[in-house]
């Protein structure tokens, strides 16, 4: 039971459940109390060990049902009564000198398995497949291409060569027999395929998941179809996710400080200088206050959506964020943004500034006339934008003056670095007063870009 459970956890992280060590340890426990014998209370006290929230549930839940159904061999064989096999095997002179089976008993000398699939013992087949299935290491199964091969492994862990044999012999001795038999062995071919299956649809999905989802990093955000925006989304909250654990943690540490050695020696000299009295090392970090103007006009929209996404998803690492969306006007975004979905927010925002003719230089000057009292010596100010002004004034000054203001000035740019400069592209030319400019088409480039401004903080 125990590698059944540790199977049982890999499956579950396969679904999305993130199961630590400590976790699965628990988990361990509460079988050890509850036992195996009731299904019922074995589910309950894997989820309430497992399980963190309710989508968890729900998909540990599943998880569970598919994982401790046993696939049933089929019964499709010849209908075959006891007395006409006894007739049978009675009829046969060889069978009949090598052995004296009793009513509905397979005849002695054959294998194991042979004889487990003449007895039609389902209880005894179920546990042989899943024995042979732990020793093939069907939890290593990664891909659809690999049902074949695990088949195959199987089925030679519980004995397929001794069979064949065991059907050969019986064939020139026994026919009818042996085509009881063949038709029990088409049922545990079945049988072993449809465990295969799934362990396929168990310990594949991880890998699956990893797959697609490394396909989705590096698609380029701005051709990403409708119907992987929700994926988008959720790979998107995935890099957040990732983001705070790599970033808060250093945070928590640091505010716990170091002990001060020499003050804490020095407060208790009056005791002999025991330690009743501690002094801690502590210096100070800023976290980082963000302020991100976004170009939603329809060239960088989808991009803005994941970048805004990816932003406002880091609470526990960024300070403060405040969120400005433009296209040939700039307004403010946050208060939607923490307010609604961002499927709401973005159509809102759309609704508002979206889709329209680029023009840097008029929302610069919107920003500098409205927000700029926002900016401060510890504020890292974000441009998402392919920096196409469509031939209008770019008013560069304008973002000298932000970048003079603030501790850094970072440009993230979807389109390539061989199309800046060239048509109506100001690249350039903005890029001479920004602390950082860096192509940032994909989700990696974004993960990279955002990783890279808050470890500045750290």
């Amino acid at each position: 039971m125990r590698q059944n459970l540790h199977r049982f956890f890999r499956a579950a992280r396969g679904v999305g459940v993130h199961v630590s060590p400590a976790e699965s340890i628990d988990a361990m426990r509460a079988v050890a109390q509850v036992g195996i014998s009731d299904r019922a209370v074995l589910r309950d006290a894997l989820l309430l060990t497992l399980a963190k929230s309710q989508d968890e549930k729900l998909a540990l839940g599943d998880c569970f049902d598919l994982f401790f159904s046993r696939p049933e061999p089929r019964q499709d064989q010849p209908e075959t009564s006891n007395d006409d096999a006894s007739q049978d095997t009675d009829q046969s002179p060889s069978s009949s000198s090598a052995s004296e089976p009793g009513e509905g008993q397979p005849p002695e000398g054959l294998g194991p398995l042979a004889q487990m699939l003449l007895s039609q013992d389902r209880n005894a087949i179920a546990a042989a497949i899943a024995s042979a299935s732990g020793a093939a290491s069907l939890s290593d199964i990664r891909y659809s291409t690999q049902r074949g091969i695990f088949s195959s492994r199987i089925l030679d862990a519980m004995g397929l060569q001794r069979l064949r044999d065991d059907l050969e012999q019986l064939t020139a001795t026994n026919p009818a027999l042996a085509e009881r038999l063949r038709a029990a062995l088409d049922a545990l071919r079945e049988a072993v395929r449809d465990t295969v299956a799934q362990g396929l649809a168990l310990y594949a999905r991880e890998e699956a998941e990893n797959l697609r989802n490394e396909i989705l990093r590096n698609a380029p955000l701005a051709r990403i179809e409708q119907r992987q925006v929700a994926e988008m989304r959720a790979l998107i909250r995935q890099i957040a996710r990732r983001l705070r654990e790599r970033y808060s943690k250093p945070r928590k540490r640091q505010r716990r400080g170091h002990l001060d050695v020499r003050r804490t020696l020095r407060r208790n000299a009056a005791w002999g200088g025991v330690p009743f009295l501690t002094a801690w090392k502590r210096k100070h970090r800023d976290r980082p206050k963000i302020v991100a103007l976004c170009d939603v006009s329809g060239s960088v929209a989808q991009v803005s959506d994941f970048f805004l996404l990816l932003i406002h998803s880091l609470h526990e690492v960024v300070d403060d964020v405040r969120s400005f969306a433009f296209s040939s006007h700039l307004i403010e975004v946050s208060d939607v943004l923490e307010a609604k979905s961002p499927e709401e927010a973005m159509a809102e925002i759309m609704s508002k500034v979206g889709f329209g003719s680029s023009d840097y230089g008029s929302s610069l000057v919107d920003f500098e006339k409205d927000f700029m009292s926002a900016l401060t010596p510890q504020t890292t100010v974000i441009v998402l934008g392919d920096a196409r002004s469509n031939n209008l004034d770019p008013r560069a000054d304008i973002l000298r003056r932000i970048s003079e203001r603030s501790k850094r000035l970072v440009w993230l740019n979807p389109e390539g670095r061989l199309a800046w400069g060239f048509g109506d592209s100001e690249m350039p030319r903005y890029a001479t007063f920004c602390t950082v400019v860096r192509q940032c088409a994909t989700a990696q480039q974004l993960e990279r870009a955002v990783s890279d401004i808050v470890a500045t903080y750290q």
